[in-house]
C-alpha cells in the first residue's frame, strides 16, 4: 500500500499554503477565525471566497461542466486540511462546496442547477441548511415543518434548530414534512429573505451567532423550488449527508492541536510524565486511524463508488478521537483552551464543544454502522 502523496497533490497543496499565506490577514487567528457566524467572517468569506475561485481553487474537484477542474476527491480532501488549519476562511461557504452544490448536480433541475451552481462555484452565495428541530435533532423522519401544496407552490411553517450561519445566509436548503406519512420528506431550496422567516441566535455554543433558530411562517415559494419528487426527499437527504458526515477534517484538527499542546508542555518542562506521554500517544494513534478512516472513504469516492458504512465509522472514529483530544488538553493543559495564548487551541475548543453533535450525533453514526454495516435488525426480537 503506497500511502505517501502524490507529486502532483504535493504541489497542490503548496499552492493552497502560498494563497493563504497571500490572502488571510495578519490578525486572522486572533480576530476573524474566532468569530465563527459574526458578521466579520461571513463578509471575509464573500472577499476571500472569489478570490479562490478566479485561481481555481473554490471547486477543483467539481466537474468543469459546473465551473470546477475535473480534479478528484484527494485535493477536495487536502483543501479541506489546508483551509481548516486556519479555522477555514471559507466560513459557510464550505457547505456550498463539500454537499449543497455536489446534491444539486445529482438531483436539481437544470434551471436549479443553472441558477445555484454557478453562484456557489464563484463563491457569491452563503447558504445554511435546514435540518434539525427541537424534537427531531437526529430522526429526520420526525419532523414537523411542513409544506403545504397550493395552487401556486407551497405554503411553509414550523421550525428549525442549530442552523449554522442562518444569520448571513442567502439561502436555505431546507427539509420539509409534505404529508403525515413518515417518510414523506421534501426538500426545498428557500431564499432566507423571504417574507416570513425569522432567524434568532442562539448563545452558548461555539461563537454569538454560528448557530440560530429559524422560523417559518406562512412562507411562500414556488413549484421550482421543490428538489426532485415531491415527499421523495430521502435519496436526495441521504446522499447530501454521506457528503456532509466526513466534510470537515477533524483528524487534522486534532492532531494540529495535540502538536501545539505538546508543544506547549515541552517549552514549560511539563511534558516528563510518563502517564501524560502515553496519553497522547494514544490519542495521536486514534487520530491517524481516524485520518486513515477518512481517507478510505475518499478513496472509495475518487473510484467512483457507492456510499456505504465506512462513512459512518469514518465519522464515529473522528468524534471519538477528538473527544479524547479534547480531554487530553483539559486535564493537562486546561488554561490555553480559554486563554488565547496560543490562537489555534482557543479556536479548537471551540469546534469540539460540538464534535459529537454536529455533522451527525454519534448515537446516530452507532445505529447506522449496526444497520448499514452489521445488519442488525432495527427492533430486537421477541
Amino acid at each position: 500500500m503506497e500511502l505517501a502523496w502524490a507529486q502532483e497533490h504535493d504541489q497542490y497543496r503548496e499552492r493552497l499554503r502560498a494563497i493563504l499565506a497571500r490572502e488571510l490577514p495578519s490578525n486572522w487567528m486572533q480576530d476573524y477565525a474566532h468569530g465563527r457566524g459574526t458578521q466579520g467572517e461571513i463578509a471575509f468569506s464573500r472577499t476571500f471566497c472569489p478570490k479562490l475561485a478566479a485561481e481555481g481553487l473554490l471547486i477543483p474537484h467539481w466537474p468543469k461542466e459546473y465551473g470546477g477542474q475535473d480534479g478528484d476527491a484527494w485535493e477536495h480532501f487536502i483543501l479541506s486540511e489546508e483551509m481548516w488549519t486556519w479555522g477555514d476562511p471559507r466560513g459557510p461557504q464550505y457547505m456550498n462546496v463539500n454537499w449543497i452544490g455536489p446534491t444539486l448536480m445529482k438531483f436539481g433541475s437544470p434551471a436549479q442547477k443553472e441558477e445555484h451552481l454557478t453562484r456557489i462555484a464563484n463563491g457569491s452565495v452563503i447558504w445554511c441548511q435546514g435540518f434539525s428541530e427541537p424534537q427531531a435533532g437526529t430522526d429526520l423522519a420526525a419532523l414537523r415543518t411542513r409544506a403545504t401544496r397550493t395552487n401556486h407552490g407551497y405554503v411553509i411553517n414550523g421550525s428549525k434548530i442549530w442552523t449554522s450561519y442562518a444569520n448571513g445566509s442567502d439561502w436555505c436548503f431546507l427539509l420539509t414534512r409534505t404529508s403525515d406519512e413518515r417518510r414523506a420528506i421534501s426538500v426545498f431550496l428557500v431564499p432566507m429573505d423571504t417574507p416570513g422567516i425569522e432567524v434568532f441566535a442562539i448563545p452558548g455554543l461555539v461563537e454569538e451567532g454560528h448557530i440560530h433558530e429559524v422560523f417559518f411562517k406562512d412562507v411562500e415559494v414556488p413549484f421550482s423550488a421543490l428538489v426532485g419528487e415531491e415527499g421523495m426527499g430521502w435519496e436526495v437527504v441521504t446522499h447530501a449527508l454521506s457528503l456532509e458526515r466526513v466534510g470537515i477534517p477533524r483528524y487534522h484538527l486534532g492532531r494540529l492541536a495535540m502538536d501545539a499542546a505538546i508543544g506547549k508542555l515541552k517549552r514549560e518542562d511539563r511534558y516528563g510524565d510518563p502517564l501524560m506521554r502515553a496519553a497522547a500517544g494514544r490519542i495521536i494513534a486514534k487520530l491517524e486511524a481516524a485520518r486513515m478512516l477518512t481517507y478510505l472513504v475518499v478513496d472509495q469516492r475518487a473510484k467512483q463508488q457507492p456510499a456505504n458504512a465506512m462513512t459512518n465509522i469514518a465519522r464515529v472514529s473522528n468524534a471519538e478521537a477528538v473527544t479524547d483530544t479534547l480531554n487530553f488538553l483539559m486535564e493537562y493543559a486546561p488554561g490555553c483552551l480559554t486563554s488565547r495564548d496560543d490562537p489555534y487551541l482557543t479556536l479548537f475548543y471551540r469546534y469540539a464543544i460540538t464534535n459529537t453533535i454536529a455533522s451527525g450525533a454519534y448515537e446516530l453514526q452507532l445505529n447506522m454502522i449496526a444497520q448499514r454495516a452489521l445488519n442488525l435488525p432495527r427492533e430486537r426480537r421477541q
